[in-house]
């Protein structure tokens, strides 16, 4: 309830995105299935984040990358993020090893985010005349996922060198360097010609940058490391990242009458008092006002609403400018208890509510 809601009011805060929308989850029911009764609920918390903004047309398609093109990696080192991977976040909570848990705990770094976005906002700017011709964000995989995404979407294969990648861990093997998901990095190709203007750009704003390699015509990578002296990847583009063989999954429906709900026994007070002391229904303002929700000048909508401020919006808006008409609107939620009872009807109030909303 804690810890993931003051990582993101340290984002808010640090790196000036303001955090107006979101629900909170807890739901654990008793409930009567097709083989008896089970117990069903979330296993533990998770914090949803996500961010919504415009894009201006001349960026939505990818640029073609000649021969040559740089790649380049911008923004935090390599560490020992993300190497546990789902085997450790899917985990019962407190069974796994700890150096399993440590490598997989995901560390933000506010500061470091600002910087590559002023990198990338500045770049933006300069229109057709930007020296980024593709930019891919480092997640699920790390590097080892980016970097031959971002030059397989232009047919292309690539030469890295893994010990150009910064790294704060220097005892990191070569599969921890290149598969690591550490946090605040993007991948860009760099028009060659231009990567001297991309550098002067990224020391001014202090951003950790480095040319990790360049773009080839032959479509294979190779992932050379020159403190062993070998080449840990070398590898056609269309093995890598060829068509994965097609699943074949057997289903039968089970049917099953889903007895009705009983509420003859249930004192009205004591079921009022029961909803309200739910964190889901409970006032979140102690979540909330820990973050700046008026941050860039351009929120119509945050989570408070009326003269008393009570945290009871829908939705949150946002302006696309100071003077326009022009915006976004967000809104999310869930109803899972619906969904236990009625698959149809939960379906219908999501598409009623973001209707509504």
């Amino acid at each position: 309830m804690l810890e993931g809601p003051i990582g993101a009011a340290a984002f808010n805060n640090e790196f000036g995105r303001p955090n107006i929308t979101g629900y909170f989850r807890t739901y654990e029911a008793e409930v009567s299935c097709a083989k008896g009764r089970e117990s069903r609920g979330y296993h533990k918390p998770i914090m949803l984040a996500g961010g919504v903004g415009n894009i201006r047309p001349n960026n939505i398609e990818k640029r073609d990358l000649p021969e040559g093109t740089a790649i380049v990696v911008l923004g935090g080192p390599a560490m020992l993020i993300g190497l546990g991977g789902g085997a450790a976040s899917s985990m019962t909570s407190g069974t796994s090893a700890e150096n399993l848990d440590f490598a997989s705990v995901q560390r933000g770094n506010p500061e470091m985010q600002r910087r590559c976005q002023e990198v990338i906002d500045r770049c933006v700017a300069m229109g057709e005349a930007s020296p980024i011709l593709s930019i891919h964000d480092v997640g699920a995989g790390g590097i080892s996922n980016a970097i031959p995404e971002i030059i397989n979407d232009a047919g292309r294969g690539g030469k890295i060198e893994l010990r150009a990648v910064p790294n704060d861990e220097p005892g990191m093997a070569p599969m921890e360097i290149w598969s690591c998901e550490a946090q605040e990095r993007y991948v860009l190709a760099i028009d060659a010609d231009r990567l001297e203007s991309f550098e002067a750009i990224c020391e001014r704003e202090r951003a950790v940058y480095a040319v990790v390699g360049e773009a080839t015509k032959e479509q294979q990578l190779i992932v050379g490391d020159a403190y062993f002296e070998n080449s840990p990847v070398n590898i056609p583009m269309d093995v890598l990242l060829g068509k994965p063989p097609k699943m074949l999954r057997e289903v039968h429906h089970q049917t099953f009458h889903k007895p009705k709900f009983e509420w003859a026994d249930l004192a009205l007070d004591e079921a009022i008092e029961r909803v309200l002391s739910l964190p889901t229904v409970a006032s979140k303002s102690f979540l909330i006002t820990i973050g700046d929700r008026s941050i860039t000048g351009m929120v119509n909508r945050d989570q408070m609403v009326g003269p008393w401020q009570v945290p009871v919006a829908d939705v949150a808006v946002t302006a696309a400018d100071y003077k326009g008409l022009h915006g976004e609107a967000m809104a999310i939620g869930e109803r899972t208890p619906i969904a236990l009872i009625n698959p149809a009807a939960s379906g219908r109030m999501a598409i009623a509510e973001a209707i509504t909303n």
